[in-house]
């Protein structure tokens, strides 16, 4: 660059400057002096530009409030999975470890957005308590996954886990354990004190599956002199729990109690810079004054209205399908992450009406894993509701390698409706359901059965929302390059 070529560029940019000071200094500055500024929470005043006394308790009050609706949906993940570790102690009476079934109704009823026909097993484990221990899963048509307590993916287990399918030992480490030499095993590295283990039986015999395959399944502490005494599988049993996020002041009690209990991860640290103003702050009692009870319950209120329609009208991405109301029930990442950002109203949309996941829950493997499509409103965009009848035309050849299935929900508690039924889903694997000639199913919901549609009808409740979840397990090529497509629920006459 030429000497008088730097003098106009200087002068140019100099010039450039000037303007945009310039131009600032002209821009009207509301605060100067006495003033009353008019904003979405309420007039402001300042005096010789400074907040009044009312003004900065208002601004603060708003600014906690914020925070705590916030933190309301950062933390759906971690309480919803502490509410069932809670219920495995002390509801069912649960060892650290110890694994227990969820086979009916009954006792699926406490999760969020169970699977009906699949039996389930799960534990909690307590690494500061047990240290170093094994998780043994049985070979077979199983997938499960190990996770932390905000639900990301430590290790899958079973068909897309490293044991394939073939059974294997997983040996789950705790934070701050060194390398270890553990031949046979499967070695995970956990970051956290509490982690979750579980699985869910997919073969077609699922009695079989029950009989055979639940008794293989054994947990155990390990050492590198021994392993301790294995513990077996036992049944939940009939209890009356719910896996839900609480409300008002407990939902804050049991995240406190995660972050308490757990390392703090770098990813979190803004976050609980903000609750420490609320009362919430690891290493002190949370013991919040009456003013912080307030904001944090109303933060509650307003966080778990944002997360309804951050679930139920999914602004993360687009239809599943052009032109339906189905998109993904599941829009998170197994670790939380997008390419650059952590994930957050991802993980609450899932979390909010759903527990755990997996990369098999995320499969992009044909023939093998799961995908669940949700939808939430009828082919007319109007919300399911159970005083009205709906027909889903399920075209032939539905493209599930093992079978599929769709299941109502109840939109108040995320779970199973309760009805006379008893039955919230229709599958490929119900023995009579009846398909049309070219081997299309329809699946009637509503408060009755049309008469004779009674094999594929699911019982809803009058005056209730209700959600459907559509699952491929074992999704083929015709589901990812959507060749197959599934319609909208109709509104039909009863």
């Amino acid at each position: 660059m030429t000497v008088l070529s730097k003098i106009l560029t200087s002068a140019l940019l100099g010039s450039a400057l000037c303007s945009a000071s310039a131009a600032w200094a002209e821009e009207a500055n509301p605060f100067e002096g006495d003033a009353a500024v008019k904003t979405r929470i309420g007039e402001l005043n300042f005096q010789s530009g400074y907040p009044s006394a009312e003004t900065v308790k208002k601004l603060y009050d708003e600014m906690d409030f914020q925070r705590a609706s916030q933190a309301y949906l950062w933390g759906i993940p971690a309480v919803g999975m502490n509410e069932w570790r809670r219920a495995h102690y002390s509801v069912f009476g649960g060892k650290s470890g110890e694994m227990l079934t969820y086979l009916d109704f009954a006792e699926k009823l406490g999760i969020l957005t169970p699977n009906y026909t699949t039996p389930y097993i799960a534990t909690f484990i307590d690494l500061k308590e047990t240290g170093p221990f094994v998780v043994e899963v049985p070979p077979g048509l199983i997938a499960g996954m190990i996770l932390d307590p905000w639900q990301r993916v430590l290790a899958d287990l079973g068909v897309v886990g490293p044991d394939m399918g073939k059974g294997g030992k997983y040996l789950i480490m705790p934070p701050g354990y060194g390398p270890v030499e553990a031949p046979g095993y499967f070695v995970v590295q956990a970051t956290s004190r509490d982690v979750f283990a579980g699985f869910r039986l997919l073969d077609a015999d699922k009695e079989k599956a029950i009989a055979e395959m639940i008794p293989q399944i054994k947990t155990y502490s390990w050492t590198v002199e021994g392993t301790g005494e294995p513990m077996p599988a036992r049944a939940a049993g009939d209890k009356k729990w719910s896996q839900m996020p609480p409300r008002g002041m407990t939902y804050w009690d049991s995240l406190n109690e995660v972050i308490q209990r757990n390392p703090i991860d770098e990813r979190d640290r803004l976050i609980l810079a903000q609750l420490k103003f609320l009362g919430l702050e690891r290493g002190r009692p949370f013991k919040p004054d009456e003013r912080q009870s307030k904001l944090l319950q109303d933060g509650v209120l307003v966080g778990e209205a944002m997360a309804k329609a951050n679930t139920t009208d999914k602004r993360v991405e687009p239809p599943f399908w052009e032109g339906t109301n189905w998109k993904h029930a599941l829009v998170v990442a197994t670790d939380q992450k997008a390419n650059t950002y952590d994930q957050l109203d991802e993980r609450a949309a899932w979390f909010y009406e759903a527990v755990v996941i997996s990369k098999a829950m995320l499969t992009q493997t044909v023939g093998v894993g799961q995908r669940y499509i949700a939808s939430y409103k009828d082919a007319d965009g109007a919300w399911l509701s159970g005083e009205n009848t709906y027909k889903l035309h399920v075209p032939a050849n539905p493209p599930a390698k093992n079978f599929w299935s769709v299941t109502a929900y109840d939109e108040a508690t995320r779970q199973m409706p309760v009805t006379e039924q008893g039955r919230p889903d229709i599958s490929s694997r119900k023995e009579d359901i009846v398909a049309n000639e070219d081997g299309s199913v329809d699946v009637y919901f509503g408060p009755k059965a049309p008469e004779g549609k009674e094999a594929n009808w699911v019982q809803t409740n009058p005056d209730k929302g209700w959600f459907a979840y559509f699952r491929f397990y074992g999704p083929t090529e015709a589901f990812f390059d959507k060749s197959w497509a599934l319609p909208d629920i109709e509104k039909v006459n009863p």
